[in-house]
């Protein structure tokens, strides 16, 4: 069990950190008003991050003469995988439920319900016991799920598109479970920033294909001022600074405390929706919120 104390920089460190991924919710909101569509935005943002992955890699390089930065032959299978489930499949599924059911139940569906996920799935492959309370916080989390989805009724709640969208998201905290769970041999293996900017590489060039066949490649010819600013500030803050700031802090801290950061990302999306896009949110879904992250303490608590 990791105990170490995080200092007020690597707080501040981390407090940035959830700024820029809580907000990058609201930021596709503006990019998807701005005419692009949710494949045009992914594929846009993740072009732009691999190229500046690859420069800080080669940077990287330069500084460290010993810098591994070939990965065995043996893993590229696992790195397709981790840019189909981590980039590609799971950033298309996240901005088309985004455009069709709000950033702020976005964020509530992929930042809460996927250390739920991980924890019933690690005790499963491991084939560890949970406790009580961990079964307990899990149906505590699904009546939250339940909640917020389907704005507690049993009926599709105001339109059918936004009753889509939600379960569209539900696909989210699935894909960031196996990509989380598949991904960490990988990169207890090799060097965890190189691992990150392959997969951002390959997750980039895998969302091409989608993006041609949408016939929506074109749109990076006509981006205009605020839809380059939300492109760019997605992979520079969010892709290759939040990354970094995720990697040093877990270096210096460790995990644990790092990630308990997270359970505050949800509130700044719902804060940045409310107040820069005008989202409006019903009772239900601070009331879904509130139980799945009663739920995650149970689940995830030492």
């Amino acid at each position: 069990m990791d105990d170490r104390k995080i200092s007020g920089f690597n707080a501040f460190l981390m407090l940035a950190l959830i700024i820029f991924w809580g907000s990058s919710f609201v930021v596709v909101k503006v990019a998807l008003r701005e005419g692009l569509t949710p494949i045009a935005i992914a594929t846009f943002r993740f072009l732009v991050a691999g190229i500046l992955f690859v420069i800080a890699i080669l940077i990287e390089r330069e500084r460290k003469e010993d810098y591994r930065f070939l990965i065995e032959k043996k893993d590229f299978p696992t790195l397709i995988f981790l840019a189909l489930s981590g980039v590609t499949f799971f950033f298309v599924a996240q901005y088309t439920g985004i455009q069709m059911a709000g950033a702020s139940i976005a964020a509530i569906l992929v930042c809460l319900l996927s250390p739920i996920l991980i924890t019933v799935l690690s005790a499963a492959m491991l084939n560890e016991k949970l406790m009580k309370s961990q079964f307990l916080g899990v149906g505590i989390a699904a009546c939250g799920t339940f909640i917020v989805v389907t704005g507690g009724t049993i009926n599709v709640p105001n339109s059918q598109t936004f009753f889509l969208g939600s379960l569209i998201l539900l696909s989210t905290p699935i894909l960031w479970t196996l990509y989380s769970l598949v991904g960490k041999k990988i990169m207890d293996k090799h060097d965890a920033f190189l691992v990150v900017a392959i997969v951002n590489v390959l997750g980039g060039l895998l969302l091409l294909p989608f993006s041609l066949y949408e016939g929506s490649f074109h749109q990076i010819l006509s981006l205009s001022f605020y839809g380059w600013l939300s492109i760019l500030y997605l992979a520079v803050t969010c892709s290759l600074i939040g990354y970094y700031i995720w990697f040093y802090v877990i270096k210096k801290v460790g995990a644990a405390v790092t990630s308990s950061f997270l359970f505050a990302e949800p509130l700044v999306t719902v804060l940045f929706a409310v107040t820069f896009v005008d989202e409006q949110l019903s009772i239900f879904i601070p009331i879904g919120g509130l139980l799945i992250f009663i739920g995650v303490y149970l689940v995830t608590r030492k």
